[in-house]
């Protein structure tokens, strides 16, 4: 737990590594819960002297193959930039002067939890649907040719003899 403000104003820094089986929504998302990501958390201000977080994520997660149903590695290296506001009514202001994509407001806390503002993004880098790129040829679901079907007309036929 860090005073969001006063590590934006002191222009602090930490760094830290957490384990997936750590975060338990993302732990839910992940195929096995191995692996962790590694974090870096920078504050500061904008240009307009709003209080910033600079928050860069790395590490991959083991994510479930939604087309073959293989587990495989997604690698994860997200930087988000997070201008902080006192309250719903200053983000909401602050963000119609900002009109930037690549800048995300949210409300800060005296008591701003780090893990979970790391979960938070990691969640969101993943994708909602995992896929391989190319799925591995030896896993890949077949079609059943083995067993071939009777027309149910043939069925008929055959009970009409």
């Amino acid at each position: 737990m860090i005073d969001a403000f006063e590590f934006c104003r002191l222009k602090e820094r930490r760094e830290g590594e957490i384990a997936i089986a750590d975060l338990p929504r993302l732990a839910d998302e992940s195929a096995d819960r191995a692996g962790s990501v590694s974090w870096e958390l920078q504050g500061g201000v904008d240009e307009r002297g709003h209080a910033q977080l600079i928050l860069s994520v790395k590490g991959a997660i083991n994510l479930m193959c939604q087309r073959c149903l293989t587990p495989f590695s997604f690698e994860i290296a997200s930087e988000s930039i997070l201008v902080l506001a006192s309250d719903e009514a200053s983000a909401d202001e602050i963000d119609a002067q900002l009109a930037d994509e690549a800048v995300e407001v949210i409300v800060g806390s005296r008591n701003f939890n780090i893990t979970q503002l790391v979960e938070d993004d990691v969640l969101l880098a993943i994708p909602s649907s995992p896929k391989h790129e190319v799925c591995p040829d030896h896993v890949m679901p077949t079609a059943e040719k083995a067993v071939e079907k009777e027309s149910p007309f043939a069925v008929l036929k055959n009970l009409k003899k």
